[in-house]
């Protein structure tokens, strides 16, 4: 059997953003996933692995280091590979470029999660953020929701914004750079965030009735982009409770302050995928969706992602 490498600049542009999406609609078809985390290191230098097996796809391992000062050093913050294993013999059969998956799947977790909860007529995004993983989410937003017409961009440093709206390319949506986050929040139809904050950047007195809220930052136990306002305020669901209620910050911080509790998280993409019913429950609700990743969304996409290469 020949050993699969996986690179970035081979595969991202044979990469459509709904098939990306459609990939994980189908593996939450399946038998549930089991997954498994580890973390060490210190707080801005992490080495974070992630593990899941699901029947029928095989097993997948994710490592990865996030290492906060690597931008200061211009190098990446993430970098690593995941190995994926075939179902039945266990042989390793692909290493994927973790920034590939990474990217693929993170944003497709969003655009799933939007597609469920978010109102579909959504006319404006704001991404907070505007690194790597917002540069995708312009892409696959604008993919997944066709009624777009405007996509502002904050960042605490306003170059970065600037900067990012200048890279993007062959999008038909206005794109604008914001400073002023609490105005804009306040008329945004869906907000994204995606930032490396150990504080709340986000405030529940901003948000206007009807918000779908996309909290993707966040990763441990101790990164918050939420504050106890908006996290008491909406409905929250989450990709999976297996990787997120016990683990992300975002919730067990609030959980354990007794801002909200365990089973105020309503559902998550296995609940959500396997019901008849609609998720959101009226044009006003605010629904809040936190995007906790895992290696079974990354073992999904890995497969999308070898059965394009090949």
């Amino acid at each position: 059997m020949t050993l699969k490498m996986i690179k970035y600049e081979n595969t991202i542009k044979l990469v459509s953003w709904l098939k990306a999406v459609d990939a994980l609609r189908s593996g939450h078809l399946l038998k549930k996933a089991q997954v498994g985390d580890t973390f060490l290191g210190s707080k801005d230098s992490v080495l974070l692995t992630r593990s899941a097996f699901i029947e029928g796809l095989g097993y997948g391992v994710k490592a990865v280091t996030a290492i906060s000062e690597n931008t200061k050093r211009g190098l990446p913050t993430v970098q690593g590979a995941m190995m994926i294993y075939k179902p039945i013999t266990g042989e390793l059969s692909a290493i994927i470029e973790s920034k590939l998956i990474t990217e693929i799947k993170t944003a497709s977790d969003s655009i799933l999660g939007a597609q469920l909860l978010a109102k579909p007529n959504s006319k404006i995004l704001l991404i907070i953020g505007a690194g790597t993983v917002a540069e995708s989410l312009v892409y696959a937003y604008s993919a997944a929701f066709p009624n777009l017409e405007k996509i502002m961009i904050w960042a605490r440093r306003p170059d970065q914004s600037h900067k990012l709206i200048h890279k993007i390319k062959g999008i038909n949506i206005k794109l604008e750079a914001v400073e002023d986050l609490k105005s804009y929040a306040s008329i945004a139809d869906i907000i994204s965030t995606a930032t490396m904050a150990h504080e709340p950047i986000l405030k529940g007195e901003w948000i206007k009735p009807g918000t779908h809220v996309d909290l993707i930052g966040a990763f441990t136990a101790d990164m918050r982009e939420a504050d106890d306002t908006l996290i008491s305020s909406g409905s929250i669901f989450v990709d999976s409770r297996a990787t997120t209620i016990d683990h992300i910050g975002e919730l067990t911080i609030p959980i354990a302050n007794g801002i909200i509790k365990k089973n105020d998280i309503k559902g998550d993409f296995y609940d959500l995928l396997l019901s008849s019913k609609t998720a959101r429950r009226s044009e006003n609700e605010i629904t809040i969706f936190k995007n906790g990743g895992g290696a079974h969304l990354d073992l999904m996409i890995a497969k999308y992602l070898i059965d394009i290469s090949e």
